[in-house]
């Protein structure tokens, strides 16, 4: 059988563009890993591209599926003989079936993302409540909640750091800190550090 041996470069096919899908959110993830924070940001540039990449995703596996279990043609059934010998595991459908499973993994990693972050906030003893500020950042090359949380990492890293809220989908940050043991400025590092750009607003 001809179409067969398809299905499984088809398949390689569909799971790199799956990766390629979620490369932006996967990128935090192996940096933290790594210890190459500043590298978080590197894919970043992708995220528009995802949908085009998901489609494209489903529409090879789809046909790689279509090719695996289209009905067999006249001349397919004339070259029985071939089917004597075992298939390799790669032109299987269980073979299909894993990398169907996996794609469908990469595809949907920025929404369990968070499951690698281990939480690293800290509790902080307020001597002087009037010591307490906000300070607001814009944050340039965020994609998913992924990004987020290693944004909230680097800053938690400080001394000070009440509270930060970060979004995305907004691209900003909100950072409540005491000003006795930290600055925006030092703020503003942390975030840069990790590949993403901060910008303090004048709120």
């Amino acid at each position: 059988m001809k179409a067969k041996p398809k299905s499984s470069k088809l398949a390689g096919a569909g799971v790199l563009s799956a990766i390629a899908a979620s490369l932006c959110c996967i990128t935090p993830v192996l940096a933290l890993i790594s210890g190459a924070s500043g590298a978080a940001s590197a894919f970043s540039w992708m995220d528009p591209f995802r949908t085009y990449l998901i489609g494209i995703t489903v529409l090879v596996l789809g046909f790689a599926w279509y090719q695996m279990l289209k009905p067999r043609t006249a001349k397919d059934i004339e070259c029985d003989c071939e089917e004597d010998e075992k298939k390799p595991f790669i032109q299987t459908k269980t073979f299909l079936g894993i990398i169907t499973i996996f794609a469908g993994l990469m595809i949907a990693f920025p929404y369990y993302s968070k499951i690698f972050y281990t939480d690293n906030k800290k509790e902080v003893i307020v001597v002087n409540q009037s010591n307490i500020q906000t300070a607001d950042f814009i944050i340039k090359g965020m994609t998913c909640t992924s990004c987020e949380v290693h944004v909230n990492r680097a800053v938690n890293e400080l001394d000070g750091i009440v509270n930060i809220t970060s979004s995305y989908e907004q691209g900003n940050a909100k950072v409540e800190f005491d000003k006795s043991k930290t600055n925006p400025e030092a703020i503003e590092k942390a975030i840069n550090s990790t590949g993403y750009k901060a910008t303090k607003t004048n709120k």
